[in-house]
């Protein structure tokens, strides 16, 4: 039967802690294999460039994902939505589509679900300050992930309109999270313990000298060549994990480094998968700084689209 999962069933469905379990029983035992995702850029007349993304991946016998994303960067200027995506799942033995949902929800409940799945293992255990760093789609899914994670005192959100980011305090604030605007991202950055940056920037926004001691920086907006959030600092001092390798080290924040020399491949630690299979221990030390970079994956897509599937139709 073709289900179609809409925004609020999904978002129901995929609830914090049983999507990164989920993630985490994925990554330490299921074989997903996932092609390189496709990057497409698409030159319009009135001088933009947009992304069109594909992403494909399959457990053999079991089932097939694919999800296509656009990128439209002037969007949010328009106060729209600058990320937009659909998703198919089929069954994997047979090949019958089983259901269509939206990707925009799945995509924001599983970037921000590895996301707090990476800090579980990478941040001290002792983080009481989370700072989200950016005022899009993903900064409350983000601050909620975490916070289902751990037990946050303190979550301070940034951007760069004042106005967004007392909204985006506010939303969290009256779901019972200690969420304050802030405005100083410097002095902001000096006191957090976890750092999450969520922003489409192309130009560095955190920078090393600000990240203190034991500190945890996670990277998720800037997912191709020309963005970045991060300067060469943040990456060269910390211990560096990834969601994966490939397409992490094409993203901007560990491909200029890498392009420039700054840092080899081998300055990149372990994977989400090393890390869930047991095979890194993760940071080394409370003072050590360490830094996730993801760029998304179709395995994360896979196991979301799965469980959102099995729980709709259980419920």
């Amino acid at each position: 039967m073709n289900q179609m999962i809409s925004h609020e069933t999904l978002e129901a469905a995929l609830d914090w802690q049983g999507l990164i379990e989920q993630l985490r029983l994925w990554y330490h035992g299921k074989e997903v294999q996932a092609p390189e995702r496709q990057v497409l850029t698409l030159k319009r007349d009135d001088g933009w460039e947009a992304s069109l993304l594909i992403m494909p991946a399959w457990v053999p016998g079991e089932s097939i994902g694919v999800k296509v994303v656009t990128f439209f960067p002037e969007n949010a200027a328009k106060n729209r939505p600058t990320i937009n995506a659909g998703y198919l799942l089929f069954d994997g033995a047979t090949g019958q589509m089983q259901a269509a949902m939206d990707g925009d929800a799945l995509t924001a409940r599983r970037t921000a679900a590895a996301s707090a799945l990476a800090a579980d293992m990478l941040a001290r255990k002792g983080a009481e300050h989370l700072l989200v760093v950016g005022t899009g789609q993903l900064s409350q899914a983000v601050a909620q992930a975490h916070s289902a994670m751990r037990p946050y005192t303190q979550i301070s959100i940034w951007g760069r309109s004042a106005e967004k980011a007392e909204a985006v305090a506010a939303a969290l604030a009256a779901q019972g999270l200690p969420a304050k605007p802030v405005t100083d991202l410097e002095s902001t950055c000096r006191s957090a313990d976890v750092i999450s940056t969520v922003t489409a920037s192309t130009k560095p926004v955190i920078h090393g000298d600000w990240l203190r001691e034991g500190s945890h920086l996670d990277l998720i907006g800037a997912f191709k060549g020309d963005m970045r959030e991060s300067d060469d600092r943040a990456v060269t001092q910390a211990e560096v994990f990834v969601d994966q390798r490939a397409g992490a080290s094409l993203a901007g924040d560990l491909a200029a480094p890498l392009v420039s020399g700054v840092i080899t491949p081998a300055h990149i630690r372990a994977d989400l998968a090393e890390l869930c299979q047991g095979t890194h221990p993760g940071r080394s030390s409370d003072t050590a700084r360490t830094l996730f970079k993801s760029a998304g994956m179709a395995l994360q897509d896979l196991a979301a689209a799965n469980m959102a599937r099995a729980q709709t139709i259980s419920g």
